[in-house]
Order: C-alpha cells, then sequence, then structure tokens
C-alpha cells in the first residue's frame, strides 16, 4: 500500500456547515468515524456527524518522524502506510474493528500495551485542526516536538470523546519499528509476576509490553538485536506468538469474552500496586502495563471496584455499561473540584452542548 491507495477526500467544508447549523438550530450532534468504539462511554443521541468520508494522508515526512492525517482515516490504512518506511505509532492504538478510524483512537484516548514504556496517545499528538462550536475551522499546534506556544487545545483533545469540538486534522509524531523483537512466556505466580515486574522495571531492560494471566508472565522485548538477544537469554521462558498483543490491544483474545451477568471493566493503577484482594477468581483478571492496568469480568457491583480502585489511588471504567442491567455512569464520578473544570472548559468551548452531549458524563 502507498499513501496514494488511501481515499484522499477532504470535506472539512461540509462538516463546518453541518456544525454551523446544529450551533445555530441548537442540534446535538452525535459524531461519527468507524462507529467501532461506541461501546466507550455513554451513549450519546443527536444527528450524526459522518467522519468517515474525510481520509487521507495530509503530508508525510519519515525523516522528520510526523505524519498528518484526517481524522476519518482508518486505522490499519495508516499502519500500513508507515509500515512501509518501517515506522509505527508509538502509542500503539487499539483497533476494534477494520473500520476504526485515527480520530476515533485520538478521540478516545486509548493506548496499547506499550503505553507505559513509550508514552500515552496525547503525548504523541503535535498538533490538531478542529472545528469549533461556531464552524470555524482552527489550527492549534504544529508539526514539531518543541512547539510550546498558545494553550495545548490539541493534546486536551485526546481522551474528550469528542464532547469539546470535531477533530479534522491530526499531527503525530512516530517511531522507528525496532530492530528486534521477541515475546516470551514464563510460568509464574501472581505475587512472584509482581515482584519480578518491579525488579525488571528498575534495570535499563528492552521491554515494551508485560502482562500476567491465569499463572503465567508474558513479556515483550524490542530494540537492538544485540540487547533484544542478551535479555532473551537471561529472563528465558518459552517463545510466544507476537500475535498475542495484538490480540490484547483489540480486545480479541479468548478472555475478553464475558459470561451472561459479568461486565468487563479496565481498572487503572498506580505502578506495583498490590492485588486489591476482590472476590473475583484469579482467571477473570489480567494484569496488563505491568500490573498499572487490569481486566477485570466480574459480577461485582460498580460501588465496590471503585471503592476498592480509589483507596490506592485509581479509578475503574466499564467497558460494558449495559451488562448487569447498566451502569449509570462507565467512568468514575468527578469530585467536586474537578467537575467544576470539566463544566467550566465544556461551557467554554461548546457553550450549548452540540459535541456528542453527555457521551462522558450526564450532566454535560
Amino acid at each position: 500500500m502507498t499513501e496514494r491507495a488511501i481515499a484522499d477526500s477532504d470535506i472539512a467544508d461540509a462538516l463546518c456547515e453541518q456544525v454551523r447549523s446544529a450551533y445555530d438550530a441548537r442540534t446535538p450532534l452525535r459524531i461519527v468515524g468507524g462507529d467501532t468504539r461506541a461501546f466507550y462511554g455513554r451513549p450519546v443521541e443527536g444527528q450524526a456527524l459522518q467522519m468517515a468520508e474525510h481520509s487521507g494522508i495530509v503530508s508525510y515526512d519519515p525523516v522528520e518522524l510526523v505524519v498528518t492525517v484526517r481524522a476519518g482515516t482508518r486505522l490499519s490504512d495508516l499502519q500500513e502506510v508507515l509500515a512501509e518506511k518501517h515506522q509505527m505509532l508509538g502509542f500503539e492504538p487499539p483497533m476494534f474493528g477494520e473500520a476504526s478510524t485515527i480520530g476515533g483512537a485520538v478521540a478516545t484516548g486509548l493506548s496499547g500495551p506499550r503505553r507505559p514504556w513509550a508514552g500515552a496517545a496525547r503525548d504523541f499528538v503535535l498538533g490538531t485542526r478542529i472545528i469549533t462550536q461556531e464552524g470555524k475551522l482552527l489550527r492549534f499546534g504544529g508539526e514539531v516536538m518543541k512547539n510550546v506556544a498558545g494553550y495545548d487545545l490539541s493534546r486536551l483533545m485526546a481522551g474528550a470523546q469528542g464532547t469539546l469540538g470535531v477533530l479534522t486534522d491530526i499531527s503525530f509524531k512516530v517511531l522507528p519499528i525496532p530492530t528486534a523483537t521477541h515475546s516470551l512466556r514464563l510460568a509464574v505466580g501472581l505475587d512472584e509476576a509482581l515482584k519480578k515486574l518491579a525488579e525488571l522495571g528498575r534495570k535499563p531492560l528492552p521491554i515494551t509490553a508485560a502482562a500476567w494471566h491465569h499463572g503465567e508472565l508474558f513479556l515483550r522485548l524490542e530494540g537492538g538485536k544485540s540487547s533484544v538477544a542478551a535479555t532473551q537469554a537471561s529472563l528465558g521462558g518459552e517463545p510466544l506468538d507476537a500475535s498475542f498483543w495484538r490480540e490484547l490491544r483489540d480486545h480479541s483474545h479468548a478472555f475478553f469474552a464475558c459470561n451472561d451477568g459479568q461486565a468487563l471493566w479496565r481498572l487503572s493503577l498506580p505502578p506495583n500496586t498490590a492485588p486489591l484482594g476482590l472476590d473475583i477468581p484469579e482467571a477473570d483478571i489480567f494484569y496488563d502495563w505491568a500490573g498499572s492496568q487490569r481486566w477485570v469480568k466480574t459480577t461485582l457491583d460498580a460501588s465496590t471496584l471503585r471503592d476498592a480502585c480509589s483507596a490506592v489511588g485509581g479509578h475503574a471504567t466499564c467497558y460494558t455499561p449495559q451488562a448487569q442491567g447498566g451502569v449509570a455512569e462507565p467512568f468514575t464520578p468527578l469530585n467536586a473540584v474537578v467537575e467544576k473544570y470539566h463544566r467550566n472548559l465544556k461551557a467554554e468551548l461548546d457553550a450549548h452542548g452540540i459535541f456528542n452531549p453527555g457521551r462522558l458524563y450526564a450532566a454535560f
């Protein structure tokens, strides 16, 4: 595939006109790309603002490690173009279906197994073009890492779920694909695995992914050939097919199939957090990000999970809010101070509440 193989379609003017009409009529908009991440967050009622047609690579400089792409571009297409130049998106965004778009990846702010070692989605966003509530197309940020002028609205859009404006173009820093890679598995219990991960984290090793599930520790090594080979020899273990990390990233691994009555939760916790002592079978917990991100399948109620996470400085997000009769708030409720800032920001950038209203929280 080449850059010319991606459909090149700029419909920014038409999108701006639809936003202007919605603003004047106070019509809520539901921003839609590939619609593969609609499960994430609260459902949105509104007129569809279709982004998939706004696609194509605006510019790509492999030497400078910068690509600018329209929001409706499919993730799979972009990744193939980057791979031709032996480059990649450093935050390893999940792809929940072939129609997944780069705009949806940034809007949800989700990152894959490499996140603790390479950075989150917002860390790779250099600049954006955004349609404001008045239907104006404005540029924020730039195409260099040292751009520090003005308010960093570009990175604020990462994880905002389209509630602050419409992403049309995004500029990213990309990374070279590592020269060597090796994945391995070790038979080890949970306590020993967490201890080992803490020890490995204090050493300059080429680890770019670490997970544990049901008696096995999974590691990915990436970097120079000699470094990967030396670490592989030191750790031992059995070879692991690299597809494991893609399945974990995209939730296509068998673990993510929930039984009746179970909900899938993501627990975000500080590094080196001990097991939370929840009444959940070991087989129903998948430790990712060296233990900082834990996937849990359970029938426990939201307050039990959130109280346990809050006690250690973490939070819990429900990925299947319709399970168990429905979870009122997929995201952990904000404290009063943080909620005030959220409300003020929303009021400033979306005064009439037309952008994905209620997507993050019912009140805004």
